[in-house]
């Protein structure tokens, strides 16, 4: 089965987390370029307003005033840009709500310290009607200032000074000006409009207007944008779809959380039940684990499960072999020593001989088998310690313990201590030998990481029926010698708690087995 992409469980909580912090900053951030882009927008619209004012201003000062060279004041003229052949001033929408704090509310008018131009005035004259029915539209602020900031047309303030507000200087200099300034207002506005600031302010706009090199006046606009409120419920159904994007999102966070997390749980809770229950296959790994540490969780509890279960299994097999195996000498014992108690006096001295060097013999055997099941459980709890034994050395010292033993060494150490390594090549010899073999060959061979170790005999060797079963617990071939069956049984329990295996291998004469184990370096 290929191996999926598994997020790590902290790549998921990271995930959930980032997610859960940026959907808050991403609606206020959202929030605020919108409503950003709502004031750039009524901006846009008081230029607009501003280019016809100042348009319709002009051509009603040219039809009273022919001759502008001595009109009003000199200034720059603006720059034009080329459009094919077409002229034209640009003047692009430049506020931004989020670069500064709104100036206070604009400052009243003032009287001037001059009249206003009698040319302005009649031009103003001429304008105002256009201007109060533009209002009722646009719901703009329209005023039409001289050149020297008077009001000359508008609803109301008309021979009010303004040339001390801020953006009006700038405008009677030539230099087109917009700024952001607080609205006071008497009506209560609800609680909930404090989430939009553009309920709190006003835009203000003066556009110079300029012929050639004269400045005539100044068209000074000013409106209320829109409220993000109320530009949302004018666009509600991009809002709800909005809205529902968002829920989704939420939903999708809380599934991968439930698929990578919650789910994979509450299924290794359910295999546990089962595994109580003695349901094997629920020992086996979960198929969609969801994460990198779950997956491992599962992998480990699995290989926890199946090693009870085979411990279970040895532990019960075991105790049964072992009753079996003492059952015999044990009952030998009782019959022999009630047949003493009973008749010891009407016995020959053979018989009693007899009956009491069978309870010795049995006595014994219990005794051997005792010290067997020592060894098997030692072996079959045993730890590699990290200790390493030179394989010339243990081969000479084997060599030297028993006759008949031929060896071929090799140079390195092996990961077995010595004490181990005397006892699997001890009880390999010792089957060896009470197989009737008068020759035993040991040759070590090592290869990358590894050495293998081939145990050779000339003695009666191993029928095929009996090769798949010369490991098992207390299976032998010589019970009315004395044999326990242990012996090839620790042997396996020792090699493989130190990652090695041992195999029979096939062999024309007498038995052949192959002990592979790692090498350990220095």
């Amino acid at each position: 089965m290929p191996e999926f992409f598994r997020p790590r469980l902290r790549t998921v909580l990271l995930i959930v987390n980032l997610a859960v912090l940026i959907l808050p900053l991403g609606s206020l951030l959202f929030f605020r370029i919108y409503e950003n882009q709502l004031v750039r927008q009524t901006e846009s619209e008081l230029i607009s307003q501003g280019a016809v004012l100042a348009a319709a201003y002009r051509q009603e000062v040219l039809e009273r005033q022919d001759d502008l060279s001595d009109y009003g004041h000199k200034t720059q003229p603006p720059k034009t840009q080329k459009l094919g052949d077409f002229d034209y001033v640009p003047i692009i929408a430049q506020l931004d709500l989020t670069a500064a704090d709104p100036l206070p509310d604009r400052a009243d008018g003032t009287m001037p310290t001059t009249s206003p131009d009698a040319i302005a005035l009649a031009a103003g004259k001429k304008l105002t009607a256009i201007i109060s029915e533009a209002r009722k539209s646009t719901l703009a602020g329209l005023k039409i200032l001289d050149y020297n900031g008077v009001a000359v047309a508008g609803r109301f303030e008309v021979g009010q000074s303004f040339a001390h507000v801020r953006e009006v200087g700038l405008a009677l200099n030539g230099k087109y000006a917009s700024v952001i300034r607080e609205r006071e207002t008497s009506a209560r506005l609800p609680s909930w409009s404090g989430i939009s600031r553009s309920t709190g302010i006003r835009i203000f706009v003066a556009y110079p207007i300029i012929h050639s090199d004269r400045l005539l006046g100044v068209a000074y606009l000013s409106r209320t944008p829109n409220s993000i409120l109320q530009h949302m419920y004018a666009q509600r159904q991009k809002v709800i779809l909005a809205a529902l994007t968002i829920v989704g999102l939420t939903l999708l966070l809380a599934l991968l959380t439930s698929a990578t997390i919650s789910r994979p749980i509450n299924r290794l809770i359910k295999r546990a039940g089962k595994i109580s229950e003695g349901d094997i296959e629920a020992m086996k790994p979960m198929q969609r684990p969801g994460t990198q540490e779950m997956a491992l969780l599962s992998k480990s509890f699995s290989d926890m499960a199946l090693s009870l279960h085979d411990r279970s299994e040895y532990i019960r097999d075991f105790a049964s072999h072992v009753s079996h195996e003492f059952k015999t000498p044990l009952t030998s014992i009782q019959g022999a020593a009630e047949l003493l108690g009973e008749h010891y006096d009407t016995m020959s001295d053979d018989e009693r001989t007899r009956f009491i060097s069978n309870i010795q013999g049995d006595t014994n055997r219990l005794r051997q088998l005792v010290t067997r099941l020592l060894d098997q459980a030692r072996a079959d709890s045993v730890t590699p310690d990290g200790g390493a034994t030179n394989i010339s050395d243990g081969l000479i010292a084997l060599k030297a313990a028993y006759a008949g033993v031929e060896i071929v060494p090799a140079e390195g150490l092996v990961s077995l201590s010595r004490e181990n390594f005397s006892t699997v090549f001890s009880n390999l010899i010792e089957n060896s030998l009470h197989h009737n073999a008068s020759t035993v060959e040991i040759t070590a061979t090592t290869n990358s990481d590894m050495v293998s170790f081939i145990v050779s005999d000339d003695g009666d060797g191993i029928s095929a029926a009996n090769r798949d079963k010369i490991f098992t617990p207390f299976f032998t071939t010589r019970r009315a010698n004395g044999g326990t069956g242990l012996g090839l049984g620790i042997v396996q329990s020792l090699v493989e708690a130190h990652g090695g295996s041992v195999e029979i291998l096939p062999a024309e004469i007498g038995a052949t087995f192959k002990v592979t184990l790692p090498l350990a370096f220095a």
